[in-house]
């Protein structure tokens, strides 16, 4: 079979129109960056083109399923969710479990190639349920380039945020939802009063949120040293990483969080919950907690031993280079050729 030099792709992602304030999203545009960046891609957004070799849905709505089957390509899902995402996450989704993981059964196995986030994914994807397409990992990846920080831009972001030059400021980043732990987030902010804490997030699908009422009294009950934005636009992200001298997600449950590979791009030091879903992306190369006080332990010799500090970049810098979007772009192209020739 001869290889076509140039593949017409259309991106599918529900997040083109309606909430885009998470991670899906940020992998949506990422992703098609790094596609429209290559020559040997035609990307299109959302337009069922009849001459696509690639239909690819970012998101699993009813919306993408339509489009699925509009299109004349061959149909590649990204597996940016699976049934446990959604405790935690959106209203009522652990009473709805079973009827969560019959629809993405379904959805998934719509798919000639399911592109899981992390390989916990892969193994929920095969294992528990049970789908019968073809799971491969594409790791979500982010144009590390456009996070890089500097003195000057530290300043600047500092400056523009009315923060002081010597505060020692922890960011968070993500929707404020039960399965985030802000809770844990704010324990560890009394513990170290003369640190900055920002939470840079709110709740998108407002009363559809999990536990809504309850994390808009902890938002409430947020110490004197803490930030919440509130839903931000994305670019705006960039202006607290770079502000920041560390990043904190305490998270009890994550796939492969787009937050955390901004952070590292933007070269802090990356404090993570102890979580299997770390296992084969962040391991090696982020400081891990079980509690607040784990976390208080962390910040308090990050901010103390300059060496180690500057160790904890140089292993966020590892973080980056794996998961750098020119990579992940080489890589997808890969799997598009793999299902067309197949």
């Amino acid at each position: 079979m001869t290889r076509k030099t140039r593949l017409n792709v259309d991106m599918i992602s529900e997040s083109e129109f309606t909430v885009q304030g998470h991670g899906v999203h940020t992998a949506f545009v990422e992703m098609t960056n790094a596609l429209k960046a290559r020559k040997d891609t035609s990307v299109v957004v959302n337009q069922a083109r009849s001459d696509a070799d690639i239909v690819h849905a970012q998101t699993i709505g009813l919306y993408s399923m339509w489009m699925l089957k509009r299109s004349r390509g061959k149909k590649i899902i990204s597996g940016h969710v699976i049934p446990a995402s959604l405790v935690g996450s959106i209203k009522g989704m652990s009473r709805m479990q079973w009827l969560v993981r019959a629809y993405m059964r379904w959805v998934y196995n719509q798919a000639d190639l399911v592109l899981a986030c992390s390989n916990m994914v892969k193994e929920t994807m095969t294992g528990p349920m049970k789908l019968k397409t073809r799971v491969e990992v594409l790791y979500n990846t982010v144009d590390m380039s456009r996070y890089a920080s500097t003195l000057k831009t530290k300043r600047a972001a500092r400056k523009k945020l009315k923060l002081k030059p010597s505060d020692f400021v922890v960011v968070g980043n993500g929707q404020v939802q039960p399965r985030k732990r802000l809770d844990t987030f704010f324990e560890t902010a009394r513990a170290l009063p003369e640190a900055t804490f920002i939470w840079v997030g709110g709740i998108p699908f407002k009363h559809l949120g999990a536990e809504y009422g309850k994390m808009q009294d902890l938002i409430a009950s947020a110490p004197d040293n803490v930030i919440i934005t509130g839903v931000v636009e994305h670019k705006d992200v960039m202006t607290y990483l770079h502000a920041a001298d560390a990043f904190f997600l305490p998270a009890e449950q994550e796939n492969h969080p787009m937050c955390v590979l901004e952070a590292a791009g933007a070269g802090l030091p990356i404090i993570l919950r102890d979580i299997h879903e770390y296992d084969d992306t962040f391991r090696p190369d982020a400081q891990f907690i079980s509690s607040a006080q784990d976390a208080v332990k962390v910040i308090d010799k990050l901010r103390n031993d300059a060496t180690w500090y500057k160790q904890q970049v140089a292993a966020a810098g590892r973080i980056a280079k794996r998961f750098d979007s020119r990579a992940g772009g080489e890589r997808l192209v890969e799997f598009y050729r793999s299902v067309l020739e197949s």
